[in-house]
């Protein structure tokens, strides 16, 4: 089963679910823990590390039949239904979970991600981590100061290296980058899945991305009828990264506010 960080319910309130959080492509439960922490006033909110990423089990698909299937374990395993949020990889991820079991999720969230395939490519990055000089690597600010040479943009490094194991001799990353890179076609692709899951589901966007096109909103529509959109002013892709409290705040009202 997938690596499942917890964080329980500050103050319980019996009527809200436990939350299960999904994260994105070279991400892990780390990237979400504040968030995470914040969203587990009135809930528990699990968080898990993706197959093939962090703790998680190494595989040798990236499929979203079997990303859905993990979740529907972890799920399982918890108690369900639960609330899912997923980011990226990980909202397809969660839309193939409520497409395909649907009894298993009462609400959803999908942050800056569509139910389509995408043409953009991530392998570069991959090259990045392998092209990284490991030797005599010890602290954070080094590897950052030569992952740089690739990746100019900081906030997508300082991303990047929290998969980095510095603690292991010599360091590793904490993703099997073979197996992500040749996967990646069904990573930035979708498969097409039909059906529809009836429960109420939040398609959150950054305003500054791409990624959730209006022409998109048909093929949104047509599988998640009771669909809801918003943005956030100034985020891009990383929304929950580049605007968390209010990432938050708009998670928070969804999820407590409408019914089921």
């Amino acid at each position: 089963m997938l690596a499942i960080t917890t964080y329980p319910a500050t103050v319980p309130d019996p009527s809200l679910p436990d939350l299960l959080i999904a994260h994105g492509l070279f991400g892990s439960a780390r990237n979400w823990s504040v968030i995470a922490r914040h969203l587990a006033d009135s809930r528990a909110v699990h968080v898990v590390d993706m197959r093939n990423h962090g703790q998680s089990p190494r595989a040798p698909s990236q499929s979203y039949p079997d990303m859905a299937g993990d979740l529907a374990e972890v799920i399982a395993a918890l108690g369900a239904p639960m609330d899912v949020l997923g980011h990226s990889m990980g909202g397809k991820a969660a839309m193939q979970l409520a497409l395909t079991e649907g009894d298993l999720v009462r609400k959803l969230v999908i942050a800056d991600i569509a139910p389509v395939a995408y043409s953009h490519d991530q392998t570069q990055y991959i090259d990045a981590m392998r092209g990284l000089d490991l030797n005599g690597l010890t602290s954070r600010s080094e590897a950052d100061r030569r992952l740089s040479a690739t990746i100019p943009d900081p906030a997508l490094r300082a991303f990047f290296l929290q998969s980095l194991d510095l603690k292991a001799q010599p360091p590793v990353w904490r993703l099997n980058l073979d197996v992500l890179e040749d996967q990646m076609p069904l990573i930035v692709g979708w498969p097409g899945t039909l059906g529809q899951f009836t429960g109420h589901t939040l398609f959150l966007t950054g305003a500054l991305s791409h990624y959730v096109k209006p022409e998109y909103r048909e093929a949104i529509r047509s599988l998640f009828p009771k669909s809801h959109f918003a943005k956030l002013p100034g985020a891009g892709h990383w929304l929950h990264a580049e605007r968390p409290r209010e990432f938050e705040q708009a998670v928070r009202v969804f999820l407590n506010g409408l019914s089921a």
